[in-house]
């Protein structure tokens, strides 16, 4: 039987050291088979999904590289999201829409977002290892890491899952609302997207429980603009091209073909408003 980890250590990043299996390894040696290392990406945007990455690394063979992704370039993380989707022995990244994230509060979302990918895994998790001092998993088993996706190799794995395809997914989306520049700010603040907020006010994908939202001086002209974008025809994203190799289907990405509830309906009108991610999928 396998002994249990401590959930209340709180390890902390040595800065200038690239992230080891040291917090892998001693699950392993504690008798856990299955440890996941989790990691989550765009609980702070102003627009689109929160997505976390879950990802299980094999013990032997290594990936050159791999860091925290908020301390590689994007041309970078590309480069490695391959080679690390490869390695990892199972790997899912869940999704909670704008809209959960609105209707259920980000502490509630970011739990939804785990669970689901948790499901696309495929694996029962017999050890968790989270990054920060907050357990959203809720599993049992689990170890907060502090700064965890600069220690520890699987929830730096999984931060460049989240990231790559979650960024990805901002990049599709960013043609239908080219004010914002999501291609740029992947829905993140930064003063232009704010400028923007202010002259045309929040899109179909914007989250609206933000306070500043309140405070929005747009006019008529800009809201009926918005209105005429979000029930435009549109060809929808190529998702294939878009995400790569995996599927992001019920909240799920995983290996397979994009699911359709992220797509345009059959009269071409973009529904990204209504996207909602009901049940888990399959992953990648």
């Amino acid at each position: 039987m396998a002994s249990s980890l401590s959930p209340a250590r709180y390890p902390r990043a040595v800065y200038g050291h690239p992230p080891t299996l040291a917090f892998e390894r001693e699950a392993w040696a504690l008798g856990h088979g299955v440890v996941v290392g989790v990691d989550e990406v765009g609980r702070g945007a102003w627009a689109g999904p929160l997505m976390v990455g879950a990802a299980v690394l094999p013990r032997s063979k290594r990936v050159y590289g791999v860091r925290d992704s908020k301390m590689l370039t994007e041309e970078r993380r590309e480069i490695l999201f391959e080679r690390v989707a490869g390695w990892c022995e199972a790997w899912a990244v869940g999704a909670a829409s704008q809209v959960e994230c609105d209707s259920l509060g980000m502490a509630a979302a970011q739990r939804l977002a785990t669970q689901r990918a948790f499901a696309g895994l495929g694996l029962t998790a017999d050890a968790v290892l989270i990054d920060g001092n907050w357990d959203f998993a809720g599993t049992g088993n689990v170890v907060r890491i502090v700064h965890g996706d600069a220690c520890c190799l699987s929830i730096a794995a999984a931060s460049i899952l989240a990231k790559v395809t979650r960024d990805r997914y901002m990049r599709a989306l960013a043609h239908n609302y080219p004010h914002y520049e999501f291609q740029d700010n992947k829905g993140y603040p930064c003063w232009r997207h704010k400028m923007a907020l202010q002259a045309y006010g929040p899109c179909a994908i914007h989250r609206r429980t933000w306070v500043f939202m309140d405070s929005l001086s747009w006019d008529m002209r800009a809201r009926r603009f918005n209105q005429a974008v979000d029930e435009a025809e549109c060809d929808g994203p190529d998702w294939d091209e878009a995400l790569g190799d995996g599927v992001l289907g019920d909240g799920v990405l995983g290996d397979g073909v994009l699911g359709d509830e992220t797509r345009c309906d059959e009269n071409g009108a973009e529904r990204v408003a209504e996207m909602g991610y009901e049940t888990a999928g399959d992953e990648g």
